[in-house]
């Protein structure tokens, strides 16, 4: 049989055949397509409720799994004080599938977890009989098994699968020296990959702090680096240019919540506390404002121009009085709001929290001079950024690409494996 196309440029086996499974198409020749449970068991072990009360544990749940990176976040409990649903025990070599909220994708191999991991019940642990674990985690992470196990998934709002459904679904068997070879390439390709995309990371991380200072200079000490300067009387504002004034948010433009609107399929946009939560056929505002999240947020800040809504969740700097409304959007964004946060469970802040806070504020003409060169510079910063973002992406689609193609047999890969 000819062999399949394939975007990669590496060989491919010299023969294949029809896999009998339509989303996986032609597999080599050699291979076998089985159901999971024929290969892998699925959740041996688990904690008995006679577990010790004061037994620690590190416990995962579904969204401490990040669909690309694995585990992500644990959390420390006492049998006695954990969910009832931290009870999979997992072993070195198991990989856990989310059977709930199946659309997250959150799946993970285990390593060297130590004697006291435990995962929640929502976890399908697959642990491998007859493949290679490293294999077995790849071929589960593939982009055919995933999207198998989301489209089997039943429920709208809390999509699940069961497990006996999970060991149903089939995946692709090589030879044990071969799924070790496959393992053992994308173990050192994935790598090459993650570390490239960590780097584009760090990039951005560089990117959004120089945003960041660049505006925090620009409405603090102005543009021109000859004016005299002064002490504001303000310890984290330190100096400001000499003709500059210190005024309280307050003074500069009514402060009023939002309105009780909520979100429809209507014509105009509808801001929450931190963007967009939706449309409105009922717009508040029809010229620029800056908005700060008062609820649930840490004072997220947005800068909206058109016609709008504003929900409740949001505080509208209105009306500004002697600055203009973009030159205001770049003072707020250099204040913290954090100390001014209430600590109930659901975080608020308030108009009065947000009006006492100061303000370095220059002379009109160089208000609107610092606005243009602040839109400038950071809509270039904010191009970069962009591109780098892209470029994340693109090594995201790549390795999960690759993956697919080694653990389907598009592509052959025992001679770089040993190489």
């Amino acid at each position: 049989m000819s062999r399949p196309a394939t975007q990669h440029k590496r060989g491919t086996y010299p023969a294949y055949k029809p896999s009998g499974v339509a989303w996986l198409g032609d597999v080599p020749e050699h291979w076998d397509v089985r159901r999971l449970k024929y290969s892998a068991s699925i959740n041996d072990e688990a904690l008995p409720e006679t577990t010790d009360p004061d037994y620690e544990f590190v416990y995962v749940d579904i969204g401490s799994v990040d669909a690309a990176k694995g585990i992500v976040a644990t959390e420390t409990y006492r049998f006695e004080d954990a969910p009832s649903r931290a009870r999979r025990i997992v072993r070195d070599g198991d990989t856990i599938v989310s059977t709930v909220r199946t659309y997250l994708r959150a799946i993970a191999p285990i390593r060297d977890p130590g004697d006291n991991l435990i995962v929640s019940t929502g976890f399908a642990v697959v642990r491998p009989r007859k493949l290679d674990s490293g294999y077995l985690s790849y071929a589960l992470r593939s982009p055919f098994f995933v999207e198998t196990v989301v489209s089997r998934s039943t429920g709208v709002s809390y999509p699940a699968i069961n497990a006996p459904e999970v060991g149903n679904i089939g995946v692709t068997i090589p030879s044990l020296p071969e799924q070790r070879a496959i393992a053992a390439f994308l173990d050192r390709e994935t790598a090459r990959i993650d570390a490239l995309i960590e780097k584009k990371r760090r990039q951005i991380e560089l990117l959004q702090e120089k945003r960041s200072a660049l505006i925090s200079h620009a409405v603090t000490k102005g543009l021109d680096p000859n004016a005299p300067m002064k002490d504001s009387g303000i310890e984290w504002l330190g100096k400001i240019p000499a003709h500059w004034e210190v005024k309280r948010l307050k003074f500069l433009a009514s402060i009023r919540s939002g309105e009780d609107a909520k979100a429809v399929d209507g014509e105009y946009p509808l801001y929450g506390a931190n963007g967009v939560i939706g449309r409105t056929n009922s717009p508040s505002f029809t010229s620029p404002r800056v908005l700060i999240g008062r609820v649930g947020s840490s004072g997220a800040i947005n800068f909206v121009n058109g016609i709008f809504g504003v929900s409740d969740n949001c505080l509208v700097l209105d009306r500004p009085r002697h600055v203009d409304t973009a030159y205001l959007h770049y003072a707020s964004l250099v204040l913290d709001f954090t100390p001014e946060i209430s600590k109930n469970a659901q975080p608020l802040i308030t108009a009065t929290n947000v009006g006492i806070k100061p303000v370095a504020l220059a002379p009109l003409p160089e208000q609107l001079a610092i606005a243009a060169f602040l839109d400038r510079e950071t809509a270039r910063i904010d191009a970069l950024i962009e591109k780098v973002e892209k470029s994340i992406e693109l090594l995201r689609e790549y390795r999960t690409a690759l993956i697919s193609a080694a653990v389907t047999g598009k592509i052959d890969v025992r001679k770089e494996a040993r190489t």
